[in-house]
């Protein structure tokens, strides 16, 4: 019996967000590559063309078997919407299995319903723990895992968190993490200097992405943080694309009122990440950019009192830092980058286990697995 005789049902991937996209592209050519029937369901939970379609042009994602549309909303009608859709998608293809990637409201309504249905989940990026249950994602993540019948771990703490929740240990696999499968893949894409050019970018600058509720909901917060980034601006130019989420609050809060700070539309993949691999430093709240810094050795600064990621503090280039701290932490960061280029900070730039361009087919071959069995 081949591979392709084995799936009898689609595997079907579930996503939602744009890390979902960069996550599952590896994924999704994997199985292709071992015969596996899949379709590909977009919840439409990140709605801007530039946030989502965008991703799936540039990655080589298949174009979505159906998109559900669900855009914005609060936690709970966002996920309900998300969960009774899901819940006709998947009574309709029978899945052999779900896939589900991070943390966001697409994962936790899809592993929710698959689980009600007697569908097994697996779980790209499971293990991440911030310990901070005041974070929307925290509650998803883990609510996720103990969902899930694989467990697909990128780095070697996760696997701890989940035997300390009670996972059993033949559910988790360490596989790698497969955003890098995608960074690797497009590295040579990235170019710094055509991104330059098409977005009238200085030669030296910081990039900062700020969307975290606990930084951009509440106005005074989001006040406080755009002093910190004029303070920044003082010191380099700032490059910020801005996230719809916070975006009205921070322009409200003179986010453009400096000649130093240059708003800019969410970017594609590659642009973004072109322009990620030639700032001088990068500040953030998002998970997702602290393991892409910390493979392209560029010196990221994460306004956040934890991370789920702590590996990009250990093994790599990420550092925690307070709103207090930014401004002082951005210059002692270009004072000593000075004279650094791109392929040198890459090469340089130490790698976590596993990180290696590989995680995709390792996420694949412990899927067919769990199918042939």
């Amino acid at each position: 019996m081949n591979r392709r005789e084995i799936v009898l049902a689609p595997i079907v991937h579930v996503l939602g967000a744009r890390p979902n996209f960069v996550k599952a592209a590896p994924v999704i050519r994997a199985l292709d590559a071992a015969g596996a029937e899949q379709a590909v369901v977009h919840t439409g939970q990140h709605y801007d063309a530039r946030m989502s379609e965008v991703f799936f042009d540039e990655l080589g994602l298949p174009e979505p078997d159906v998109n559900l549309g669900v855009g914005s909303g609060s936690h709970a009608a966002q996920t309900a919407a998300l969960m009774t859709g899901l819940e006709e998608e998947f009574t309709s293809r029978s899945p052999s299995v779900v896939i589900v990637y991070g943390d966001v409201n697409s994962t936790i309504a899809a592993a929710l319903v698959a689980a009600k249905l007697h569908i097994p989940v697996a779980h790209v990026e499971a293990g991440l723990r911030s310990f901070d249950m005041t974070m929307p994602e925290e509650v998803n993540r883990r609510l996720t895992d103990q969902l899930s019948d694989i467990c697909l771990v990128t780095s070697p703490e996760g696997i701890g968190h989940l035997a300390n929740e009670g996972v059993p240990v033949e559910r988790a696999h360490l596989v790698g993490n497969p955003m890098i499968d995608t960074l690797l893949a497009n590295l040579d894409a990235f170019d710094t200097a055509r991104v330059r050019a098409e977005h009238g970018l200085p030669d030296r600058y910081v990039l900062a992405t700020m969307h975290r509720p606990a930084n951009v909901d509440a106005p005074d917060t989001a006040a406080d943080l755009v002093r910190r980034l004029h303070g920044i601006a003082d010191l380099a130019d700032l490059v910020i694309p801005v996230h719809p989420r916070g975006r009205a609050t921070l322009l409200a809060a003179g986010l453009a009122d400096h000649d130093g700070v240059h708003v800019l539309e969410p970017l594609g993949y590659t642009d973004f990440i072109g322009a990620v691999r030639g700032a001088a430093a990068v500040v953030t709240d998002s998970g997702g950019l602290q393991e892409e810094t910390t493979i392209l050795g560029v010196p990221c600064l994460t306004v956040r009192p934890n991370t789920e990621r702590p590996i990009t503090v250990t093994h790599g280039t990420n550092r925690l830092v307070t709103f207090e701290e930014l401004v002082p932490q951005v210059r002692k960061v270009l004072e000593a980058a000075v004279g650094e280029d791109a392929a040198a900070r890459y090469e340089n730039a130490r790698k976590p286990p596993l990180w290696d361009g590989a995680a995709g087919p390792r996420c694949a071959e412990v899927i067919m697995e769990f199918i042939g069995d």
